[in-house]
């Protein structure tokens, strides 16, 4: 099996009703709009916490700035590495250079969307992401989107940019399903949502995150409950035939 993940940063599920490739993946996959993600919700604590499946408290990095681990826990990264499966990142927002430790990845693609733009960024990317992939053999991939948070600070969470970003991030994650076809199996979530032209608090709208699952084992159409951003690790390293970190607070959906 391999696995592709998607993660479209600050995308609100009530942001998907309108999107008509969304809403065709949606019908496709097993997925839940209620998911709950991690306090704060902020991005790279969130991101934190989906790839080591414990709070920001238990991690320590509790801002947009890293914070080494007092005690150190596995990520996702390290998990599958220690079990030789080889994974790649795909991101353009630098932050993310520290969820998986030195050594853990097979190869790792960044652009600059502050400089370079992200709505560019995020299509470049695809690119670099199907070119890679249908060269190397991938056991798990990951693929930042990072415009409708940028979309969502500058001119408001549910704007008219937000939602053309939103539709932007799902083009993107269409053409790559598209070409890469059933050979893998797709996770599509989020790190967090956002209100007004922020993020980070408790509100429902901060905290409710969409999830799809999509591919072998997952039933079309199904919905589930009671998910949380720290399930995602446990499901990944499940799917992939490995045992979750003993120290991880997630469950394995599968």
């Amino acid at each position: 099996m391999k696995i592709i993940l998607f993660v479209v940063d600050g995308m609100r599920p009530d942001a998907l009703t309108n999107i008509e490739n969304a809403q065709k993946i949606i019908k496709n996959s097993t997925y839940t709009m209620n998911a709950q993600t991690v306090y704060p919700s902020v991005t790279l604590p969130c991101h934190m916490s989906l790839f080591h499946s414990v709070e920001p408290q238990r991690h320590g990095t509790t801002t947009n700035i890293f914070m080494p681990q007092v005690r150190p826990i596995d990520g996702l990264f390290e998990v599958l590495k220690q079990a030789r499966k080889n994974c790649a990142i795909f991101y353009n927002w630098e932050d993310l250079r520290d969820i998986s430790e030195p050594n853990s990845l097979t190869h790792s693609a960044f652009y600059a969307g502050k400089i370079l733009g992200y709505h560019e960024t995020g299509e470049m990317l695809a690119d670099e992401l199907l070119k890679y992939l249908k060269t190397f053999d991938t056991d798990f991939t990951f693929f930042y989107m990072g415009y409708t948070d940028w979309a969502g600070h500058k001119f408001g969470w549910m704007s008219d940019e937000y939602l053309s970003a939103m539709q932007s991030s799902w083009n993107n994650i269409e053409r790559v399903m598209t070409e890469l076809g059933d050979e893998y199996t797709y996770i599509i979530t989020s790190d967090h949502g956002g209100h007004d032209r922020t993020h980070g608090s408790e509100m429902p709208e901060d905290m409710t995150i969409p999830a799809m699952f999509i591919g072998n084992g997952f039933e079309k159409g199904k919905v589930i409950d009671n998910i949380s951003i720290l399930d995602i690790a446990p499901t990944i390293a499940t799917l992939l035939g490995t045992e979750p970190d003993e120290e991880w607070e997630g469950k394995s959906l599968v």
